[in-house]
C-alpha cells in the first residue's frame, strides 16, 4: 500500500520528526494537533478556545487531503485535565455532525508547548 504525506502552510507545520498527516489507501491519518496558529504560536485561552483551534487546524490538514471532519470516522483528545472534559465536549461537538466519529479521551500529563488539549483524526475517503 502507497502512503502519500499531506502538508499545508493553513496549519502549523510538525514540531518533531512528524508529518502533518498520511495518506494510506483510502485513509488519512492526521497527526494530533495542537492549539497552534499557522504562525506555530499557542493561541490565547481556555480548553474551549484550544479545542475549536485544534479542530480547524485538523480540518485544514484534512482539506489538503481532499477531505474534512465530516469524513473523520476516529478521533482521539488528549486532555491535562479532565476536569475540563465539558468544555471540551462542548466545543468538539460544534465541528461535528452525527453520525459522530468514534472517539477516546484521555488525561495526559503533558502536551507540546504547553497545550492543555490535542486532537488526532483519522478520515476516510467517501
Amino acid at each position: 500500500m502507497k502512503k502519500t504525506q499531506i502538508i499545508t502552510a493553513k496549519a502549523p507545520a510538525a514540531v518533531g520528526p512528524y508529518s502533518q498527516a498520511i495518506a494510506a489507501g483510502e485513509f488519512v491519518f492526521a497527526s494530533g494537533q495542537i492549539p497552534l496558529g499557522a504562525d506555530g504560536v499557542l493561541i490565547a485561552g481556555g480548553v474551549s478556545e484550544q479545542t475549536d483551534q485544534c479542530l480547524k487546524n485538523a480540518a485544514e490538514v484534512l482539506q489538503a487531503a481532499g477531505l474534512n471532519l465530516r469524513d473523520a470516522v476516529k478521533t482521539t483528545v488528549f486532555m491535562t485535565d479532565l476536569g475540563q472534559f465539558a468544555a471540551m465536549n462542548e466545543a468538539y461537538g460544534k465541528h461535528f455532525k452525527a453520525p459522530y466519529p468514534a472517539r477516546s479521551t484521555v488525561q495526559v500529563v503533558a502536551l507540546p508547548k504547553g497545550a492543555c488539549v490535542e486532537v488526532e483524526v483519522v478520515a476516510l475517503r467517501p
